[in-house]
């Protein structure tokens, strides 16, 4: 049975008890055409007949191919999850206070290892389960929205959201709140934004979670960021750069000093790259120390200052404390107003090697955001090593990939008729997405001569531009082309991306 069929295939209401043992057992009970059959897959046949064997069930045994087996799997299992949680949204609600102090403390307590808590209660098993499938799905952060008659569960997989469940409000009030005792924010505190931080476990490998509460008009929203650990970055070689981009990356950072900003909107990796490139430059012999908001990436081979504001602590005043430290190499966060980019500045010209991000489009508009911060020209041009503008860009699924054969998306990119492109589709291994990872696109534009020289006169954008190309830069725009025609990536990604 094919899955166009599975949209015929409805629900049947056993006691929840049977429900779940015939679901353990892979066995689902449900109705083609209100006739009552039995769905299996071949892939668990022998652990769902052996079940079946136990009883005294006359119904019709159908196969469902792995898809959709899958997909009805899934709805099954939401349904349940679905049931468990209303049957303790019931016994909370009618619970006197005492017995519901009681319950609650018993049922919030935190499991050790999300994968070894079978036995926990419902709303532990259902947060747990979001970080498992978070993972599973390669997702950087788990969103959680109230509405006015519902909540729900989106995804950030590949930079783009993607629903996951819908539930009934006063339910996931219950999961917030246990998000915020692992969080050790204030449960009682529901009107005023919290930050919290906490790890959790699976199969025995050990993640940050950063949470960010706010409260909005229909009840509080919680974004959790799925923090990597320093050991599990990428070199610079693996961050998928183009090689000359990575060769003249590792030519730069053989500067004693001078300062390096990699610039790009939010989400595009610029805290990864500039990771990658601290632990490209670190040894024995240099003193490295970061001051960062937040502190994303903990490591174990430098020293991170995490900014704190209510105590006086900025990049400014963090940056400054750094020089009093004896440093070699620096990294700030981020370069957010003018105080920090003189200090900035003053250090990569007093021999101190400094990394740090700007928010920029492109990588020569970092020379001009500079002298709207009130930098000197002069200052730039002894100081600035090379700017790094980048951004992930989604590859199209291998497995399903159609090709785009519309004039209009051929015009986009100005692609000639007969060139072949490609379109997302949708399918099991990609999620149903239509896209399978990120590949890393930069413009790096390393500050020479000519641009020194360019730098005593007036400066604007579009002439840095077009100095930085015809010193052999190759755009942004120009790498996306050429992704198009690799068939790499489709068109929308490309508009989505959106480079000007």
């Amino acid at each position: 049975m094919n899955i166009n069929e599975v949209h015929n295939l409805n629900l049947i209401p056993y006691e929840l008890d049977n429900y779940s043992t015939a679901l353990k057992n892979y066995v689902l009970f449900t109705k083609i055409d209100e006739k009552v059959v039995i769905a299996i897959s071949s892939e668990h046949m022998s652990l769902s007949l052996d079940y079946l064997s136990k009883l005294n069930y006359e119904h019709e045994i159908v196969f469902l191919d792995e898809i959709s087996y899958e997909k009805l799997y899934n709805k099954f299992l939401e349904i349940k999850t679905d049931s468990e949680m209303s049957a303790i949204q019931q016994e909370q609600e009618d619970a006197t206070l005492e017995d519901e102090d009681f319950s609650m403390s018993d049922f919030l307590k935190v499991g050790s290892d999300i994968l070894t808590s079978e036995e926990s209660a419902p709303i532990i098993k259902f947060v747990n389960s979001l970080f498992y499938q978070a993972i599973k799905k390669k997702s950087s952060d788990i969103h959680i929205e109230m509405h006015e008659f519902k909540a729900e569960v989106r995804y950030r997989v590949d930079g783009v959201l993607v629903k996951h469940i819908e539930l009934d409000k006063n339910i996931m009030s219950l999961v917030i709140s246990r998000i915020k005792v692992i969080s050790n924010l204030d449960i009682s505190e529901k009107r005023v934004p919290q930050d919290g931080r906490t790890q959790i476990k699976i199969a025995g490998k050990t993640l940050d979670i950063r949470v960010s509460i706010l409260p909005t008009f229909y009840g509080e929203r919680v974004v959790m960021r799925i923090l990597m650990q320093s050991e599990d970055i990428l070199s610079v070689q693996e961050l998928g750069f183009p090689t000359y981009i990575t060769k003249e990356l590792e030519g730069v950072l053989q500067n004693s000093y001078g300062m390096v900003l990699v610039t790009g909107p939010t989400g595009s990796g610029k805290s990864t790259t500039l990771h990658s490139l601290l632990h490209q430059v670190v040894s024995d012999e240099k003193n490295i120390i970061t001051v960062e908001d937040p502190v994303e990436y903990k490591s174990n081979e430098f020293s991170q200052i995490q900014v704190n504001t209510k105590v006086g602590l900025t990049f400014a005043s963090g940056l400054r404390s750094i020089l009093r430290q004896d440093p070699d190499i620096i990294m700030v966060g981020e370069i957010r107003d003018s105080e920090t980019a003189s200090i900035a500045v003053q250090s990569a010209l007093t021999g101190h090697l400094l990394f740090s991000t700007l928010h920029t489009n492109r990588a020569p508009a970092a020379i001009t955001r500079l002298i709207d911060m009130g930098v000197e020209k002069f200052l730039i041009s002894s100081s600035l090593l090379a700017v790094l503008a980048q951004r992930l860009v989604r590859k199209l699924c291998d497995d399903c990939k159609q090709e785009d054969n519309s004039e209009g998306s051929h015009k986009v990119f100005g692609l000639d008729s007969s060139t072949n492109i490609y379109k997302a589709n949708g399918c099991k291994s990609c999620n149903f997405t239509g896209y399978s990872g990120r590949i890393a696109i930069g413009e790096l534009f390393v500050i020479d001569e000519d641009i020194k020289e360019y730098l005593k006169g007036e400066v604007d954008d579009s002439t840095l531009m077009k100095k930085a190309l015809a010193n052999g830069m190759i755009s942004l725009d120009k790498q996306l082309k050429l992704m198009l025609e690799a068939g790499d990536t489709s068109v929308d990604e490309a508009i989505r991306i959106g480079i000007k």
